[in-house]
């Protein structure tokens, strides 16, 4: 898994060292380092990304086109690490005695607390950001609930050859319901997750549960 660890932030009377050369992961971090519990990256501006980095503003053109294309770039990067660790938790739970969903949703809450910046960008700027945001986080949902999809048939047909009614809308739900649970998460302190984890584990079974039942006996109307 990636994993940006932003830098030990510079006294306050200190001005950043102006550097020769930077990559796209320094700039990725300096403006990690900026944001927080009240701070979106979509408030950011270029200058300050690049003073954070220790660079002049000319060169964040070096590796990046605008403010846009390094947030959508934190987007991706959260969507991979975190689709990344939630398959290694899914993989785990064959062998475990905890079942898939309370396993997935464990590992969700342990990597939003351990990686709470860069979730803060996943989980809030498609809310808040702007169209090209909300394109790269919708993106990284699609690609969660294709995942889920396939899992979700799988695990399923493991069960004594059970379907699911409409699997890529189960899917749908399930990632948007994570997500946006994960958004109110950020705001609570983490001594609510156990009561979260609870309530997000039992709303996932009872999507899962319908999905397999309307199989059986499809709505009408």
């Amino acid at each position: 898994m990636t994993t940006l660890s932003p830098p030990l932030p510079a006294a306050d009377d200190a001005q950043p060292a102006r550097k020769h050369s930077i990559s796209r992961d320094d700039l990725l971090k300096a403006a990690l380092a900026l944001i927080g519990p009240h701070r979106s990256v979509s408030t950011l501006s270029l200058r300050e990304v690049a003073r954070e980095a220790g660079i002049a503003p000319n060169s964040f053109y070096r590796q990046f086109r605008d403010m846009d294309e390094l947030t959508v770039a934190l987007i991706e990067l959260a969507g991979t690490a975190l689709r990344t660790i939630i398959g290694q938790a899914r993989q785990r739970a064959a062998s475990s005695d905890r079942g898939v969903i309370r396993l997935s949703v464990e590992t969700f809450m342990e990597q939003l607390r351990a990686e709470d910046k860069l979730m803060h960008v996943l989980l809030r700027e498609g809310t808040a950001g702007s169209d090209a945001y909300k394109r790269a986080v919708d993106r990284q949902l699609n690609y969660f609930e294709d995942e889920l999809q396939l899992d979700l048939i799988r695990l399923a047909a493991a069960d004594h050859g059970a379907v699911l009614v409409e699997p890529a809308l189960a899917a749908k739900a399930i990632t948007r319901l994570i997500f946006a649970m994960g958004g109110t998460a950020l705001d609570l302190p983490p001594e609510k997750d156990p009561e979260l984890i609870e309530q997000m584990s039992w709303m996932i079974r009872m999507i899962v549960t319908g999905a397999r039942t309307l199989a059986g006996h499809p709505p009408r109307g």
